[in-house]
């Protein structure tokens, strides 16, 4: 059976009406001369012929292959499984409970050219974890596709978590008496850990955030009679106080869908770390219907490229320190407890998530404005080692062979026990050209150094 794809055949049409013979066509593409006739004749392809029996209709499926293509361009191409459960809950949509069949991945495949199967790589860690120089520009290269370049800075957005003890003063200075040292200064009474999802803007505007309690369920009890400051405002409780699977999906139902809606048919873009509950189905399904394209960072660079972390975390984590240092300081017996802890932190929220410190955040990340330079030229990046040349191997390896291969090993094995720096004097500088000479008299090795 002669095999050949729908592009070959559409070449060989295309030759066809620009002069080139049947016969010719057909032995230049691989494409049998029958079929030719009858498509020349006005028969459709197979997958037009046949679409009317497909589970999924030729734009639902032209969209889900887009979207893989989208999502394989921002570093998370989907499983099968996952294209596969995308399929079910589309058909479910519709009113189709049956499961798709286990030929249908590949049939999409075959209609959908432009999606093929790839094999996962695995990555050395130390190629990936940390802001290196090598992986912030790899990742930038995701800002680059067209998707996402046309995506408005209104319709950009970071959401990150960060996690706070309730009652987790700060240590500072304090007056005390003269003959000691240091002063123990009271710490309110309450440990539990509370999470909370925030998520800001390209433009510096802030969402309403989720906080998430440790507990079996949210109580009335935990919050003050007037909720006037947290209009808005979504809780929800776990076991330990840490975001979940069903946390995520929640944050994403009740706070982000609904407060950024884009006008028209426009895309999201939302930019967050890779955290498991990130990736699960149910929330990469959620942001399939609702257009919204996920970025995930790359492990361990949050401190230069999370806005969040960059310039907004930190003040409030400081302004609730001191909200909650007042607060034992004049209420000598009050336990900061969740009523507390949350009149707290909206204060502290309010201090520290301006527009200013938000627009900082994206700036000093190269977010937005999209600028690589920017974590580039970050203290915070990993320094890069710099691999050895052949010709210093061979240097210091003395592999160049007699004598010269001798004397420059020994050169190189005595200058590694010196530690160069930069001559500031003219001394400095006559010293360290004696000490050049010093370490070997050869001319020929010096040229080859110097």
């Amino acid at each position: 059976m002669v095999r050949y794809s729908e592009d070959e055949l559409n070449q060989a049409l295309e030759a066809i009406s620009n002069g080139l013979s049947l016969r010719k066509a057909s032995l230049q593409y691989g494409v049998p001369r029958s079929t030719l006739q009858l498509r020349l004749q006005g028969s459709q392809a197979r997958s037009i012929a046949f679409s009317d029996l497909q589970r999924l209709s030729p734009s639902q499926e032209a969209k889900l292959a887009e979207w893989v293509r989208i999502q394989h361009a921002l570093g998370l191409p989907p499983s099968h499984q996952q294209v596969k459960e995308f399929a079910g809950r589309i058909l479910h949509a519709m009113g189709d409970t049956q499961p798709v069949g286990r030929g249908w991945i590949q049939a999409f495949i075959r209609r959908n050219p432009s999606v093929k199967v790839q094999r996962s790589r695995s990555i050395d860690s130390r190629r990936v974890n940390g802001a290196s120089t090598e992986v912030i520009r790899d990742w930038f290269k995701h800002l680059a596709i067209p998707e996402i370049i046309s995506i408005k800075p209104a319709n950009r957005y970071n959401m990150d978590e960060t996690g706070i003890l309730e009652g987790q003063g700060s240590n500072g200075l304090v007056l005390g008496m003269s003959e000691t040292k240091s002063v123990r200064k009271k710490q309110p009474g309450s440990r539990a850990w509370v999470s909370i999802i925030e998520c800001i803007s390209a433009l510096g505007y802030v969402l309403n955030p989720l906080v998430i309690y440790k507990g079996k369920a949210v109580q009335q009890q935990w919050f003050p009679l007037d909720l006037s400051p947290y209009e808005g405002w979504q809780f929800t409780a776990t076991e330990n106080g840490w975001t979940s699977d069903a946390t995520a999906v929640e944050w994403l139902q009740k706070v982000f869908i609904p407060q950024t809606l884009p006008q028209g048919k426009e895309v999201r873009l939302l930019i967050m770390d890779g955290h498991g509950s990130h990736t699960t189905t149910d929330f990469m399904w959620l942001c399939y219907i609702n257009n919204i394209h996920l970025l995930f960072l790359p492990p361990h660079t949050s401190h230069v490229l999370q806005p969040l972390d960059q310039s907004v975390f930190s003040p409030v984590k400081s302004a609730y320190r001191k909200e909650l240092g007042y607060l034992s300081q004049w209420n000598d017996s009050t336990i900061v407890g969740k009523r507390n802890f949350i009149g707290c932190y909206q204060k502290a929220r309010t201090a520290g998530m301006t527009m200013q410190n938000i627009r900082s955040g994206w700036k000093w990340t190269g977010l937005w404005p999209v600028s690589m330079a920017k974590p580039l030229m970050s203290s915070l990046l990993l320094p890069t080692t710099p691999k050895p040349s052949a010709s210093s191997d061979q240097v210091s390896k003395g592999q160049s062979g007699g004598k010269e291969g001798k004397e420059a090993e020994g050169w190189a094995s005595a200058s590694s026990a010196v530690v160069w720096s930069t001559p500031r004097k003219m001394k400095d500088l006559a010293g360290q050209l004696k000490l050049f000479t010093e370490l070997d008299n050869d001319a020929s090795t010096q040229r080859l150094l110097l």
